[in-house]
């Protein structure tokens, strides 16, 4: 039901003119009319092709009814219903259902010559081209666009037209049909130059949903922070696995030419006949194997290096060299709470989740507050006549209070659908701050692990080369065999792995745990270097 409250005002010495707006609800607008889009002309003939003159009564009406068909320039004061879905692609990257984090958007060509790049090098051209930044940053964009959208209902609305229009009716066709009446009546014409406003005056709904796409907004924000958090992890894992690789390919290489060492003095042995062929044949065996395994770490070498081009916004034909080694380094100690509660404060993903969680209950406002009723102001002012010789001054101002009456199950439905996602995003952000807890105890644990874990595997480094050099010393005088060799060998190699993969895990988890706090961004160099 619309309850209206109209007051009319027209300034015009000669007028004749229906407002378009009195005896019409009045909609929200779909687009806004641009000025002077309404120019038309409207040509009516009837089938004798005759033109008719009238008396002052016919032209009067249908004067009116050709203004009251007219298309109205003034957009519509908004419903106290409205309720549109604020929808804002704010959710923190890192629960995205792929990883658009290994992805990038190239805008450089290879040089054609070989560059070195630092871990900061690197990081700096992901935060620019890591196609998960870029995508977040777009997204940041569009929930600006949504919040200026939502901010359109709260603001006054002015547009402007022209319309000329030229008629010519059939009064016969129309119902006027009286002995002594002119059957046509036309052309005659009309000009009317117009300005509208339309202005909400108390819409709490839209308000409401003003406030959570203000809300979204920032959240988008937080969350294209956050992006760049998890491209610098993404970056320095990826730059840590080319190191890990490098360092496995060497490693590789030295147990290559151990094993071809081996193989070389098994073979002079048993020329010698001093030992027996099973020792060649065992030596032999050993060093194409390692040969294999230094193919294939050779091989993921160079796959991790697409990967990294790829993090990065490199092309995939650019040769680049790494600059940094990233040493061992012990981390500081830490308190496990003191770093939960510098993570609850500096967290951009718990933070967005929180304005998530703000929004949902904006949206809740609103569904609840469109029971209340709006009030809203519709006018109009311009200058209307036969001619542009002939224009007067006419306008008109309508006050208007919608109140739904008879709504009961879309309202409810609207209640409670947003009371369910006020629930869901406070439990989301719950869950969040238990996890975020999670993250930064698990982060000091990995690191505690990995540190214990590179000092065995460095103390087993050595006893596994002082086992090779015992046993290779023992097969060149001749008192064994060679497979104390070959297995002392496979030792040497494991003991080097297990010490490329602690190095590479102890380095990961020092930047996982100052992403778990909140500060990779900013600090991720003083953490990979134990402070």
């Amino acid at each position: 039901m619309l309850l209206s409250a109209h007051y009319s005002s027209g300034f015009a010495l000669k007028r004749a003119r229906i407002s378009p707006l009195r005896g019409r609800k009045i909609e929200p607008s779909a687009r806004a009319v641009h000025p002077f889009r309404g120019l038309i002309r409207n040509f009516e003939f009837d089938g004798r092709g005759r033109r008719a003159c009238g008396g002052a009564l016919a032209c009067l009406a249908l004067a009116a009814t050709a203004w009251a068909q007219a298309p109205s320039n003034a957009p519509a004061l908004p419903s106290a219903t409205a309720n549109p879905a604020i929808v804002i692609n704010a959710q923190p990257p890192a629960r995205q259902s792929t990883n658009p984090y290994s992805g990038s958007v190239v805008k450089q060509r290879a040089t054609g010559a070989s560059i070195p790049l630092s871990l900061s090098d690197a990081i700096a051209r992901g935060l620019k081209y890591n196609f998960g930044y870029v995508l977040q940053d777009a997204a940041t964009q569009s929930a600006s666009g949504q919040r200026l959208q939502a901010l359109q209902p709260l603001l006054p609305t002015i547009v402007g037209g022209a319309r000329v229009s030229i008629t010519q009716t059939d009064l016969a066709a129309e119902g006027f049909r009286f002995k002594g009446f002119p059957a046509i009546i036309g052309p005659f014409g009309a000009v009317d130059f117009r300005a509208s406003l339309v202005m909400a005056l108390v819409n709490l709904p839209a308000l409401e949903n003003f406030l959570a796409a203000k809300h979204g907004f920032d959240a988008a924000k937080l969350s294209a922070e956050d992006a760049k958090d998890l491209v610098v992890l993404a970056v320095g894992n990826a730059y840590l696995t080319v190191i890990a690789d490098g360092a496995a390919v060497e490693n590789a290489q030295a147990q290559v030419a151990s094993a071809k060492a081996s193989y070389d003095q098994a073979v002079s042995n048993h020329q010698a006949g001093t030992s027996p062929k099973l020792d060649e044949i065992r030596a032999q065996v050993d060093y194409q194997s390692q040969q294999q395994t230094l193919i294939q770490q050779q091989a993921m070498l160079k796959k991790d290096r697409i990967a990294l081009a790829r993090a990065i916004g490199l092309p995939l034909e650019q040769e680049f060299e790494l600059t940094e080694a990233m040493p061992f380094s012990e981390l500081d100690a830490m308190n496990p709470d003191e770093a939960v509660q510098q993570a609850l404060a500096n967290r951009k993903d718990l933070a967005a989740q929180k304005k998530l969680a703000q929004s949902a209950v904006s949206v809740a406002h609103g569904a609840h507050e469109e029971r209340l009723p709006s009030v809203g102001f519709t006018g109009d002012y311009g200058a209307t006549g036969i001619n542009l010789k002939d224009l007067h001054g006419s306008g008109e101002a309508i006050g208007q209070a919608n109140m739904p009456l008879f709504e009961e199950a879309k309202i409810r439905g609207d209640e409670h659908i947003a009371d369910a996602q006020k629930r869901q995003q406070q439990a989301e952000l719950s869950n969040m701050e238990g996890q975020v807890s999670a993250d930064v105890r698990d982060a000091l644990l990995d690191i505690d692990a990995a540190s214990k874990s590179v000092a065995v595997a460095r103390s087993n480094v050595e006893l596994a080369r002082e086992e090779l050099s015992e046993a290779q010393q023992r097969f060149a005088a001749g008192v064994s065999d060679n497979l104390a060799v070959v297995q002392a060998q496979a030792s040497v190699a494991q003991a080097n792995t297990q010490l490329v993969a602690g190095l590479y895990q102890h380095n990961l988890a020092k930047l996982t745990l100052a992403r778990a706090i909140g500060v990779v961004q900013r600090d991720y160099e003083k953490f990979l270097g134990g402070k």
